[in-house]
């Protein structure tokens, strides 16, 4: 099989390799019911060490910026509530975090949320967390530019492996909103 993102040397869809797949990544693909079949959700299995985006794309080339996309978990804080959100963005670019997730979750003050927060509510690995997967509650804030890509290369749930996902399908997934200008020039 041949990756529509990159030169990877070992792709299968990603319900092939469910046994590779964080446990809820693994069960949102098993149920699948998204805008395009299962199959053509890719999982590219890559070493660890080069998942975060500086190391992956000085690894495997930088003409894959323009096609990945980071998921960063936000918390919104309003009147002693919070809520916790994805954003998904381009990679070369970061999440408004004061303007656009602020506003779009109606909170007073917004910020990324701790690492043990993140890791601990989504069952994914720090560095590798995707939209794909979340608990089902949680909104997920897409830049317009994602969701406008053909295909997009994002986290696949562990720091072992990234997904190559249509950027409509990012846009369908439950409580998805997509913003214009949710990520800006980092």
């Amino acid at each position: 099989m041949h990756a529509p993102l990159g030169d990877f040397d070992v792709v299968h869809p990603a319900p092939e390799v469910l046994g590779l797949l964080v446990a809820p990544v693994a069960e949102a693909v098993r149920g699948w019911s998204g805008p395009v079949p299962a199959d053509e959700l890719i999982h590219v299995d890559t070493d660890p060490q080069w998942a975060d985006t500086a190391t992956f794309l000085e690894h495997y080339g930088p003409e894959l910026l323009s096609q990945s996309a980071n998921c960063v978990v936000v918390a919104g804080k309003r009147g002693g509530e919070t809520t916790l959100a994805a954003c998904v963005v381009l990679s070369g670019t970061r999440v408004d975090v004061n303007g656009a997730v602020r506003r779009q979750l109606g909170a007073r003050k917004a910020s990324f949320a701790p690492m043990d927060t993140a890791t601990g509510e989504t069952g994914m690995e720090y560095g590798g967390i995707t939209p794909i997967g979340l608990p089902a509650a949680w909104p997920v804030l897409v830049d317009a530019a994602v969701a406008d890509l053909p295909y997009v290369l994002v986290g696949s749930g562990s720091r072992r492996g990234k997904l190559i996902v249509p950027g409509k399908v990012f846009a369908a997934l439950p409580n998805a909103v997509v913003i214009e200008g949710l990520g800006v020039a980092a």
